[in-house]
């Protein structure tokens, strides 16, 4: 044997890489260091797309979670009741549901409901139960009082109903609560996730998709991305450390955040940002993700003023900590880094497509030959939204 041989492998080395060959557990092993993944494309045309694709482009990313949570969102599911707010709703016990579909027949008209359709899975052992309601409030004395007197809207109505389940029924979770779009996730993989809720027999003309790394908050069916509120819904990969300012900016407005992780403010800021104060995306992103000081100042007068408007209006919105978000509704999907892009995020466009995800590699999977493929600065939103008419 010359000098530059390696040395053979000794029995306990040849079987520890055995195991990792086979995927089996280890105790060599504790923890996978990995971050989040990510990916979603819009059709800005409508064109509707099978669930197999993004599951096809979130199962690439496979090594970046843990096993601990994946989920989806996809928008045009539901064309035979768009006009109703589709809930989703996870029960951890009968109690739960109970108590929920006594609120629900209380409060809502029920078009229509049903368990949302799973397979059982090897992968997924005791999952909660699962059902899909397709409501419209009812013109109680309530309902009207809130929109005469509190000039409410049916979408601010919607969002107290959805913060009181979740807060006081326990066991009780709404999943998602927008029109023409769900969300469906728990603990797993997210290829187990989407083999549990049959995902391939759904179409949609946007989706996103999630593979989570839980790093400071617990893997839990609730706590599993995406985060949604009405039609928004959120995917993360990174760490929201403002969480505690974020949050009692919030709940100034009457967002309760209980889900346990820090994703949740950010589907609540974008809710509070553009519903309510009226928005654009563009400087909805611009209030979470603003320039530092020393930059603003080097603008000219009028971007100047614009940008230290909004971080003095909107400085209790501002995120703080390493992140890559995807936001969708049914207007068109965003994209968004941190303002220093501690955070992998990848862009491309290919006729009516935009994709964007953690990897380029997660986009040439369903994508092979992108007109355009690019990487976008940290701060700087990717904003795709459907044509005209189209919804």
């Amino acid at each position: 044997m010359s000098d530059t041989d390696p040395a053979p492998l000794r029995d306990d080395q040849i079987e520890v890489l055995t195991m990792i060959r086979s995927q089996q557990p280890t105790h060599y092993f504790q923890k996978d260091i990995s971050n989040c993944g990510l990916t979603g494309f819009i059709s800005t045309a409508g064109n509707l797309v099978e669930g197999n694709v993004i599951i096809k482009s979130i199962a690439l990313m496979h090594d970046r979670g843990n096993g601990l949570g994946g989920g989806f969102a996809a928008y045009g599911i539901y064309p035979e009741f768009k006009d109703f707010y589709a809930f989703h709703l996870m029960y951890e016990n009968g109690m739960a549901q109970q108590l929920t579909e006594e609120y629900l027949e209380q409060h809502f008209y029920i078009e229509h409901y049903e368990e949302i359709p799973t397979r059982r899975t090897p992968a997924i052992a005791n999952p909660p139960a699962f059902k899909r309601y397709f409501v419209k409030p009812l013109q109680t004395a309530e309902y009207k009082e809130a929109i005469e007197f509190e000039n409410m809207t049916d979408e601010d109505i919607i969002v107290r109903h959805v913060m009181l389940i979740n807060n006081e029924i326990e066991g009780a979770f709404v999943v998602s609560s927008g029109k023409n779009m769900g969300a469906f996730k728990g603990v797993g993989y997210p290829e187990e996730i989407a083999d549990f809720f049959r995902l391939e027999e759904y179409k949609g003309y946007i989706w996103t998709a999630h593979n989570r790394f839980p790093t400071n908050t617990p893997g839990w069916w609730g706590g599993a991305h995406p985060f949604t509120l009405l039609d928004w819904s959120i995917v993360h990969n990174g760490e929201i450390s403002s969480y505690g300012i974020n949050k009692r900016y919030l709940e100034m407005y009457g967002y309760l955040c209980t889900m346990l992780t820090d994703t949740e403010v950010v589907a609540y800021t974008l809710d509070l940002l553009i519903r309510k104060h009226g928005l654009t995306p563009e400087l909805a992103s611009l209030a979470m993700a603003s320039p530092f000081w020393d930059i603003i100042d080097a603008l000219p007068e009028d971007e100047r003023q614009l940008l230290t408007a909004i971080r003095q209006c909107y400085g209790s919105a501002l995120l703080n900590g390493p992140f890559a978000i995807l936001f969708a509704s049914n207007e068109g999907l965003i994209g968004l880094n941190d303002r220093v892009k501690l955070r992998p995020l990848v862009c491309a466009k290919k006729d009516d497509f935009v994709y964007m995800a953690s990897e380029e590699a997660a986009i040439r999977e369903i994508c092979p030959k992108p007109d355009k493929v690019w990487t976008p600065r940290g701060g700087e939103p990717v904003i795709a939204k459907m044509q005209p008419g189209v919804i």
